[in-house]
């Protein structure tokens, strides 16, 4: 297993280094090709092995940013759980392996396992599937056609037929040292799979053709937006000590942005974008808090969208994203829907204790919103979703299915300083961005904040820890694409063909054990 295992642990790097931070995309196709490579022929307990290293390997430090403020043991404990998910995939593809047709199969089986790991435990975690590591390239631009997954099956199947590829061709050359006759037949399967390699990015560049060159302001009538970046006092779990200086730091950029406006040297927004956490003083309790944004709100002359955290319901707090007119005050909200577990509420508090005093930092739970995040600002149907929530396919799916015209993540990442998340999360805001062909604007607290076009290109972005406003016109958009007309069937049928295949070698097997008897 010694070469094996090597082989597990180039593929666990090189997507590593595929993944924003690092930004060498091309990369992610060697991670399905070496585990292909080293399961092919195995058993399952060697699969599971060699899926445990590639994915300890890339995932350890993949979600090192976990750890920043909380210590080690957490991500330790999240990193070697996600690659567990990991093992299972090594395993099935070591399984599937002699199956006709085994690189299709085990392109599947990559989508089936993200689809698990993105639903289990307490709602999943998505972060690190291939498709998060293809903000460009020709992969993107499969995701206006089947999603998130779809972009998941492209790469993994150019990896996999490389794997098939290379032992194709060390068959031929095995063989052609003995008799050459024999060696046709590998050549000709490594021909095939070679012109797979190169057919797949291909069809990728092809399919980008038409959606190459949608601008901020084509598609629909547009909309003035702002974005606005007040920035925290300090890095860290203490972000927010000072609520009310962060509060202010959000008012105040908003104040410069209206003298600015008054003074003839900005455009007047439509609507104005404020971050998660924006307001961590209930405005609907604090009447200090609520004079601020509508002061804020009455020189800027429109409706901002305030994200705050709410008293209730009960003994909870609420993640909520508010419209705060200027005349009226607040009106329509959404919750997230989808806390974090383990950083906005714990689950079996007391287990996890058991393991880390560190889950009492979370001293009251969040709620879970049952409401989509589509909200009616400045005459904008804008698609709200909440920090973590933009890595989950159905919910950007709902929002975009319920109108919206544009999407808007609010997000605080103050919490992960200046390592690689804030760039990740960016990554996963240009996927959605071509997935549905809307513009997708980032607003976060201390960055990175983003105008991103339908094409997924950035228009606009800030640095981390830095101030920062910028105004743009923004088309909204009505069309559909063929990945929203589709929704999750893409995901469910390449998950069905991996569990088929897995179900193939389960008759197979049975079948053997009947022949022996």
């Amino acid at each position: 297993m010694p070469w094996r295992t090597a082989l597990a642990t180039a593929g666990g790097l090189a997507l590593y280094l595929s993944f924003p931070g690092h930004d060498l995309g091309g990369l992610a196709v060697l991670g399905p090709a070496a585990l292909s490579l080293a399961t092919h022929g195995r058993r399952l307990r060697g699969g599971l092995w060699l899926g445990l290293v590639l994915g300890l390997v890339f995932l350890l430090p993949l979600l090192s940013w976990t750890g920043v403020y909380v210590g080690s043991f957490p991500w330790l404990a999240l990193g070697i759980f996600e690659s567990l998910y990991l093992a299972l995939l090594g395993g099935a593809l070591a399984l599937t392996s002699r199956l006709p047709g085994w690189p299709v199969w085990a392109a599947a089986l990559w989508v089936s396992d993200e689809a698990l790991r993105s639903r289990l435990p307490f709602g999943g975690f998505p972060w690190g599937r291939l498709a998060f590591s293809q903000a460009e390239g020709p992969f993107v631009s499969f995701a206006a056609y089947g999603g998130a997954p779809l972009v998941t099956f492209a790469v993994a199947l150019t990896g996999t037929l490389l794997a098939a590829a290379a032992l194709a061709l060390r068959r031929a050359w095995a063989r052609r040292r003995t008799e050459d006759a024999l060696s046709r037949s590998p050549a000709r399967l490594a021909a095939l799979a070679v012109a797979g390699v190169l057919a797949v990015p291909l069809l990728g560049a092809v399919a980008w053709l038409p959606l190459a060159g949608p601008s901020l302001t084509e598609g629909g009538p547009t909309r003035t937006v702002a974005v606005v970046q007040g920035n925290v006092p300090r890095a860290g779990l203490e972000f927010n000590a000072q609520r009310r200086a962060v509060l202010d730091n959000h008012a105040d950029e908003t104040l410069r942005l209206a003298a600015s406006v008054h003074a003839g040297d900005a455009a007047q927004p439509d609507l104005v974008i404020w971050p998660e956490n924006s307001s961590d003083i209930d405005p609907y309790r604090n009447d200090d808090a609520a004079r601020v944004i509508s002061r804020a709100a009455a020189a800027i002359g429109a409706p901002v969208l305030v994200g705050a955290v709410v008293e209730g319901p009960g003994q909870y707090l609420s993640n909520t994203g508010i419209v705060w007119d200027p005349v009226t005050g607040p009106g329509d909200t959404y919750v997230k829907r989808h806390p974090v577990p383990l950083a906005e509420y714990v689950p079996y508090r007391s287990f996890f204790r058991f393991f880390s005093d560190k889950v009492d930092l979370v001293r009251r739970d969040f709620t879970q919103g049952s409401g989509v995040g589509a909200l009616d600002i400045g005459g904008a149907r804008i698609g709200d979703v909440i920090c973590f929530e933009v890595a989950y396919d159905s919910l950007v799916a709902d929002v975009v299915d319920a109108g919206a015209g544009m999407v808007v993540v609010q997000t605080n990442n103050a919490t992960f300083g200046f390592t690689d998340e804030s760039e990740q999360q960016l990554a996963m805001s240009r996927l959605r961005a071509v997935e549905f062909g809307r513009t997708v604007v980032v607003s976060a607290t201390s960055g990175i904040s983003a105008v991103i076009a339908p094409d997924g290109s950035v228009a606009r972005r800030s640095q981390l820890f830095t101030p920062d406003v910028f105004v743009e016109p923004i088309a909204q958009r009505q069309q559909s694409t063929v990945a929203q007309r589709l929704g999750g069937w893409p995901e469910w049928v390449l998950t069905a063909l991996g569990v088929a295949a897995l179900g193939a070698v389960a008759v197979r097997a049975g079948r053997r054990r009947q022949s022996s008897r």
